[in-house]
């Protein structure tokens, strides 16, 4: 124990490694191509050199082609380690793009050069996902620094459009090269949790978002006879379908909230002048529904409300399926990565971990889908996408111990 107390202590002292390595990495901006970037090149080449510089076993970029990127092509990065042991690999996934900064009024600072605020450290992207890369990166560094070989043969692999549906990352990544994980594997995806860290998730709802584009006749406001007014229609309609709540109210308690969520959400402009009645409203449905139900079923439920809402005010409605995925089987809450995750938590923190749901979809339903169980964890601060963004360093570097039990298969010991 003493030698991993070594690998430990010296992740204690990384507070000044933490914030060099998020000031690097924020700067290399890694917007893709649908959020008005280039693509995650310049942040991946930077990642690529910190890999290298550890002399991995292997070490490849997978080329997903992307005629909007730039070169073509969005980088992912797939790197290995040999362990002591290897009838297994510790893979941590995390992804290099980011989201948009948005309203720059409502941010502090610049987005693209962190501030450091005692030990919260500020910026686009050092919550989603740099924490996750760093540290899974630092916790292997501080192994091979410390002169020792990981029981483990651990995999970090770092990939792009996340963000965007994972066309050009994961998705691409298991389509074309399955063969770098195993069934066996313990796969973990730093990419959610909670602010204790005792949240592994391994199971997501469905999702699905529905546009719903309400047609009528637009007129004047003082001759409402003349026209059929959409605006009346969309607000009947958002009503009416409050109704999904009640029919599909099954209760998952492995969940948080532990039932199927249906929110209006988005809604486009429609006349400009107040003296109008429009003939075309469009508003959007956000649909987070748990894996026992089947989305094609509540799709139907929704044509059939907005068809009795249609025929009442003598309206046309139309249903587009914006997004859509649906829910994978879960990763058993006794799966070999939710054990040895839960162990290494509780050796590291003294906490109890337990398996969860989520109503958010994460890359690791894609693992799942391809028949690789997969845990998400990380101890986060929620700030995901909001303006001034935040990271605890402390988090970091407690998360950074818990990979390195996990590397080190000290987890049960």
């Amino acid at each position: 124990m003493g030698e991993s107390t070594q690998v430990f202590d010296r992740i204690d002292r990384y507070r000044d490694e933490v914030i060099h390595l998020q000031a690097e990495l924020t700067s290399r901006v890694a917007l893709g191509p649908k959020n008005g970037g280039s693509g995650e090149h310049e942040k991946t080449n930077l990642i690529r050199s910190y890999i290298e510089a550890m002399g991995p076993d292997v070490l490849d970029e997978i080329k997903a082609p992307d005629e909007m990127a730039k070169n073509g092509y969005r980088p992912n990065l797939i790197a290995r380690w040999g362990g002591k042991h290897t009838q297994e690999t510790v893979w941590v996934l995390s992804h290099s793009d980011v989201v948009p900064p948005g309203d720059l009024s409502l941010w502090e600072s610049d987005p693209y050069r962190i501030r450091v605020d005692g030990d919260r450290i500020i910026g686009r992207g050092v919550e989603d996902n740099q924490h996750g890369f760093i540290s899974s990166y630092l916790a292997l560094k501080a192994i091979l620094d410390s002169g020792r070989t990981p029981a483990r043969t651990v995999g970090l692999a770092v990939v792009a459009d996340e963000e965007t549906g994972s066309d050009y990352g994961l998705s691409y990544v298991l389509r074309h090269h399955r063969h770098f994980f195993d069934p066996g594997d313990l796969i973990i995806v730093p990419d959610g949790g909670n602010e204790e860290g005792t949240m592994i998730e391994v199971a997501e709802k469905s999702l699905l978002w529905l546009q719903f584009v309400v047609l009528g006749r637009q007129c004047h406001a003082s001759t409402p006879q003349k026209g059929k007014n959409s605006l009346l229609g969309a607000a009947k309609l958002i009503v009416a379908l409050q109704e999904l709540k009640t029919r599909w109210n099954l209760s998952d308690e492995l969940f948080s909230p532990p039932l199927s969520t249906f929110e209006p959400t988005k809604v486009a402009a429609n006349v400009p002048n107040i003296n109008t009645i429009p003939g075309k409203d469009v508003f959007h449905l956000d649909c987070r529904v748990l894996p026992q139900y089947k989305l094609n079923e509540v799709y139907a439920t929704c044509e059939e409300i907005a068809a009795r809402i249609a025929e009442e005010l003598s309206l046309q409605i139309k249903i587009e399926q914006v997004y859509r995925q649906d829910a994978t089987e879960p990763t058993p809450p006794d799966a070999p990565v939710v054990k040895a995750l839960a162990g290494a938590i509780l050796k590291i923190t003294g906490k109890k971990a337990r398996p969860m749901g989520i109503g958010g979809g994460t890359v690791a339903a894609f693992f799942r889908r391809a028949g690789l169980p997969a845990a998400v964890w990380s101890t986060v601060s929620d700030t995901a996408h909001q303006p001034n963004e935040y990271c605890s360093i402390a988090n970091i570097v407690s998360d950074a111990k818990v990979f390195a039990c996990l590397y080190l298969g000290l987890e049960s010991g």
